[in-house]
């Protein structure tokens, strides 16, 4: 709601009724953080937990109003490099051997109070509007309480709006939280029980080491541990406290716009977006990290100790969410946890696809996990096939009993049939309706049939209630909403383990085939230009497969060279920034190129097994799978590789072993301009974003960020773009303080028009 700035003389943070546009999401930063960077090799200061001495705004650190350090890169292993801000002569802005002050906690807060007492008393009266207009509509109003930060402003704003019996408190205990949350919330639920507020925690019955286990461990595509840990249980606990399957509550959520771009575009209000028939209100929605620390401060509230820790978030203890400097935090400060988590990943996974289990952790490679082609487990108990006009559904080895799951189905528009076999199960249906969504229902059932282990997310999921694994595993009174059947494959442990099929391609993925370009064919085109294409040596499939090649890189049209391709021989056609230019051109225009960059992590040396299982799972053949691995090195080869360190391979013998993508030496700005254009005209005019934006990988657009393209982080990418602004105002404006985040490009002018810079 606040912008905010540093006050020199508190130390601290000083909001103004001003609106920010961005906030950097400050946070405070105590003596065990600055110890663990290394700053106590340079400063010194009193160890002790009452008070902060600086603020950190990412990777940014702040002492009473000066910028005077910033951290770069670090992993789960590896420690954040610390790198020192200077003047304009070269100075330290804080010089070695200074004392730090603590921030002056008390007078920050009577300087603040004025303007924090708005946006506190705004807020309980949206906390109070809501619960009036549906009081006498719902069966229950609680609080979604996680022992965070925000989570504990929320509780306090609510007991001051409410009732005290007129809402309830559900911790959803993941059981893999920091035990520091699990001291706050010991905290909490004394302090609510003897204030007369009902205090639940929610967990499900399968402990985090079992399901880890089970599921394999948890990635940004593979979130099943949110429904699994977290929602499910905390439905059918509410369940549970109101007797009643089919309640319609309200919950009372945390959730700030501040904390991310999808957060962002959240209302206040609303029904069914978090959890299906029930309704969310995301009370501190205008609040920054800024107005939450100062309401802590102000009121005195628990603060869990891991924000102490240089943990921006208390979630889970080991999130695929994560990484980076905060899995280094973590993993120094609670070793023994991170460990534990650790030592399950290397027990599932397959050790014949990922030969380097410390880069695969530390690097993230299993944070990006799509499927089961990493686990020693999976090995799919499911099987499709056709034989002449029949698909057949085979489930050798059965989890539960189909006879069950079936009755989720209602009627069928075609016949089907499930019969007993020798070790389980198949189910017949006609071959030619495999693409109907009645097919997808019958598969669905025979997945659960395989794979299903009782997780009761399908039971929650069931709001008449008709599925339970209480006392055994049945289905009664089934309407046949589908609700059960929502989940990606019909079942987490199906989706988290799935294998490929056979007999489904993808063959649009294989552009290059086995015939992707080689060196000589790139220097014997730039010496020849059209009279290459017309007399050359290569084969037609090749000269086919080279085309193809030259066409997306912009460099050909109708077999005639481009504007593009006289551009790139002016700047040199074996300089850098040609082949980022080039390669700019073939991620936006070719698959393989693309899936290269939004599949392959950089800097993760991924296995040759690893890599086919990936385009397998896709549908592609064996065959295809090789080749584009294959392709991969053959590209390597080229300038991309040599000039721009696209990336490397490893081979064993004459094979391919490990393939790794790589971080792009690039220096020239321009490119990023270029890329930044591209990126906004394939977003259809996206041309105001935030670079938080282009850093979040996961969200799908038809266009790709430079960031992911050319593995910069976020203060190369500052880098970058401040020079941009200073040295082409005429094309870009960024904008990168401590409140605001924003990166504008001019609408008037194209991705054509920065090809002119060069």
């Amino acid at each position: 709601m606040y912008a905010y700035t540093y006050d020199m003389q508190t130390g601290g943070l000083l909001l103004n009724d001003s609106t920010p546009q961005f906030s950097k999401e400050p946070r405070p930063v105590y003596y065990r953080e600055l110890d663990i960077l290394g700053f106590d090799s340079h400063f010194n200061y009193p160890k002790q937990d009452d008070l902060p001495y600086m603020w950190a705004e990412a990777n940014c650190y702040w002492y009473r109003g000066n910028l005077v350090a910033k951290t770069k890169g670090g992993s789960l292993y590896t420690i954040p490099d610390l790198e020192f801000t200077v003047d304009a002569v070269g100075k330290r802005i804080l010089p070695d051997g200074e004392t730090l002050q603590p921030v002056d906690v008390a007078a920050m807060v009577e300087k603040n109070r004025e303007l924090l007492e708005v946006i506190e008393q705004s807020t309980i009266k949206k906390i109070f509007d809501v619960y009036k207009r549906y009081k006498n509509r719902l069966d229950c109003f609680y609080v979604a309480f996680s022992g965070g930060k925000d989570s504990t402003v929320l509780l306090d704003l609510v007991k001051k709006a409410l009732p005290k019996s007129s809402f309830i408190v559900v911790f959803g205990d993941t059981g893999m939280e920091f035990p520091d949350t699990y001291e706050v919330i010991d905290k909490v639920e004394q302090q609510c029980r003897q204030e007369g507020i009902a205090f639940y925690r929610a967990a499900s019955h399968l402990k985090p080491e079992e399901s880890w286990r089970i599921f394999g461990p948890p990635s940004r595509v593979l979130r099943w541990c949110c429904s699994v840990h977290k929602s499910a249980p905390q439905t059918l606990k509410l369940r549970e406290i109101l007797g009643k399957n089919n309640y319609i509550g309200l919950a009372y959520v945390g959730v700030r716009a501040c904390e991310s771009t999808t957060r962002a575009d959240y209302d206040y209000e609303n029904y069914g977006l978090k959890q299906k028939g029930q309704y969310s209100h995301n009370s501190l929605l205008d609040w920054t990290s800024a107005e939450v620390w100062m309401y802590l401060y102000t009121h005195k509230l628990f603060i869990n100790q891991a924000y102490m820790k240089g943990n921006s978030r208390a979630g889970c203890i080991l999130c695929p969410m994560g990484g980076g400097k905060s899995d280094y935090f973590r993993n120094v400060s609670y070793p023994n946890e991170i460990k534990h988590f650790t030592d399950i990943i290397r027990d599932v996974v397959d050790e014949n696809k990922i030969i380097d289990y410390e880069s695969y952790i530390m690097n993230g490679g299993w944070e990006s996990r799509g499927s089961g082609r990493d686990l020693k487990f999976g090995l799919s108990p499911y099987k499709e096939e056709i034989n002449g006009s029949t698909l057949e559904l085979s489930v050798p080895n059965p989890n539960k009993n189909w006879r069950e799951w079936v009755k989720t189905l209602g009627v069928f528009p075609f016949e089907y049939s499930i019969h007993e076999t020798k070790n389980g199960s198949v189910a017949k249906m006609p071959a030619n309706m495999d693409k109907t969504p009645y097919a997808k229902l019958l598969k669905q059932v025979m997945l659960k049939t395989a794979f299903c282990v009782g997780c009761r997310v399908c039971e929650a999921n069931c709001r008449i209630g008709c599925i339970s694994f209480k006392n055994g595993f049945q289905i009664e009174n089934c309407i046949h909403c589908g609700q059960c059947h929502i989940i990606p494959h019909g079942c987490y442990v199906a989706d988290c383990q799935k294998k490929p099929l056979e007999g489904k391609h993808m063959k649009s993925l294989n552009t290059f085939e086995e015939h992707a370009p080689k060196p000589e064919w790139i220097s014997d085109f730039f010496e020849r230009k059209d009279e290459f294409l017309k007399n050359n040596t290569l084969g037609p499939n090749q000269l086919t497969k080279f085309k193809r090649f030259l066409s997306d890189a912009s460099l050909i049209e109708k077999n005639q060279i481009t504007e593009f391709f006289k551009l790139i021989t002016m700047i040199g056609w074996e300089k850098e920034q040609s082949w980022s230019l080039i390669l700019i051109q073939l991620v936006n225009n070719n698959p393989q190129m693309r899936w290269y960059v939004e599949n392959l992590l950089v800097g993760i040396n991924y296995h040759r097994k690893t890599v086919e299982d990936m385009l397998t799972i896709l549908g592609l053949s064996e065959k295809m799978a090789r080749a584009i691995l294959a392709s991969f090195k053959r590209l390597c080869e080229l300038p991309l590789g040599k000039k721009i360190n696209f990336g490397t391979y490893t081979e064993k013998g004459r094979q391919i072993e490990t393939i790794t993508r790589c971080k792009s030496t690039l220096e020239d700005n321009r490119v990023i301009l270029y890329s930044l254009y591209k990126f906004a005209e394939a977003c259809e005019g996206y041309y105001q974003f935030t670079l938080s934006r282009l850093l979040d990988h996961s969200i799908e657009s038809a266009g790709i960020s430079p960031t992911q393209i050319f593995g910069f982080d976020r203060s190369e990418m500052e880098r970058f773009l401040n020079g941009l602004s200073v040295k082409y105002p005429e094309f870009i404006n960024a904008t990168f303080t401590h409140d605001l985040d924003k990166i504008t490009l001019r609408e008037e002018k194209t991705s054509n028009d920065v090809l002119s810079l060069f």
